[in-house]
């Protein structure tokens, strides 16, 4: 257990035990991911998408959900978020190796595709920039329904060249739904870069077309990102409307584990993006302002390395599932 430093100063008026929770949200996140890419690699998770560099926003964003009221269509990069909404390791890693007892699809959808009915989280395809829709037409029901659901939907900026990403987010300004668009801006659809997908800079200026705020942040920065997450959620919320967020972040992996991104990326471009890891980044910020110490953060990760240890052998153990259930919830029933 952390003892937390009751001295510890406050930053951007959030107190001192919100950042250790968003910084051990980050690092269970970064290590749960790091352990998955071995266990790819040792030809026990077949495949896998990694959200590594992407945790500051993720963890940002989802602190300010209220899990199992309000509503989250994710993407395959969410492993953070998903975590700091009530998923587990196990949860995670039950997935990852398909087994039958994976919350998220009984084994059926391929790692990383994220869905848990407990939680609100709807489930994950793989083709990009559809849960958009899907965001948009549950914020319509809450909204129908009298409720102060908020829905939030991610994405990667190479979504935002897909149609479904524009007509939600014509229809959600047009009937002011209460949605946060959050676009996970890595500069890279797959290995094209931003340059070569759309001609602004900035995901974010598509926003005045629609008649709602956009708004870049630093992806990297969980403090800033938090500000600006809680400022979309209160807004959509109190019934403002939606708001489109673009979070500059690193991709600090390939796209997939089936990717090699030195074939079309530099060994200085590489660099940059692993000198604005924000996992690494956010502990030292705090270490500075003395919110974390040496110690703190070392019980952490021993505290961090038992779960997923743990995780890790009670998933190998899981049973796979029974071939005859490969049509349950597939087809209707009779």
């Amino acid at each position: 257990m952390v003892v937390a430093n009751r001295a510890a100063r406050a930053i951007a008026g959030i107190d001192a035990d919100t950042l250790r929770a968003m910084y051990r949200h980050m690092l269970r996140s970064r290590m749960l991911d790091e352990r998955i890419w071995l266990l790819n690699r040792q030809g026990l998770v077949r495949f896998w998408v990694s959200g590594m560099g992407q945790e500051a926003i993720q963890v940002a964003l989802g602190m300010h959900v209220r899990p199992g009221v309000d509503w989250v269509a994710p993407y395959y990069r969410d492993l953070a978020l998903t975590l700091v909404l009530g998923m587990t390791a196990r949860d995670q890693l039950l997935a990852a190796m398909a087994k039958a007892d994976d919350p998220n699809t009984g084994g059926r959808q391929m790692p990383a595709h994220f869905g848990c009915r407990r939680l609100n989280i709807i489930t994950t395809g793989s083709v990009v920039a559809t849960q958009f829709i899907h965001a948009a037409g549950i914020a319509l029901a809450s909204k129908i329904r009298g409720e102060d659901a908020v829905t939030v939907v991610t994405t990667g900026e190479g979504a935002t060249s897909e149609g479904d990403f524009h007509e939600a987010l014509n229809f959600a300004a047009t009937h002011r739904l209460a949605v946060v668009f959050v676009v996970e801006d890595n500069g890279l659809a797959i290995s094209v870069p931003t340059s070569k997908q759309m001609p602004t800079a900035d995901v974010s200026d598509r926003a005045a077309g629609y008649g709602i705020p956009g708004v870049v942040v630093d992806g990297t920065d969980p403090v800033a990102s938090y500000l600006i997450c809680g400022e979309a959620v209160a807004r959509a919320r109190a019934g403002h409307g939606p708001t489109l967020i673009d979070a500059k972040v690193p991709r600090l992996t390939s796209h997939s584990s089936d990717d090699d991104q030195r074939r079309y990326r530099t060994a200085e471009a590489l660099a940059i993006d692993r000198a604005h890891d924000c996992v690494g980044g956010f502990a030292a910020r705090l270490r500075e302002q003395g919110v974390l110490s040496a110690r703190d953060e070392e019980a952490m990760r021993a505290e961090l390395l038992a779960e997923i240890d743990l995780a890790t052998a009670e998933a190998q153990a899981a049973p796979d599932p029974e071939p005859e259930s490969v049509l349950l919830h597939v087809l209707g029933d009779a």
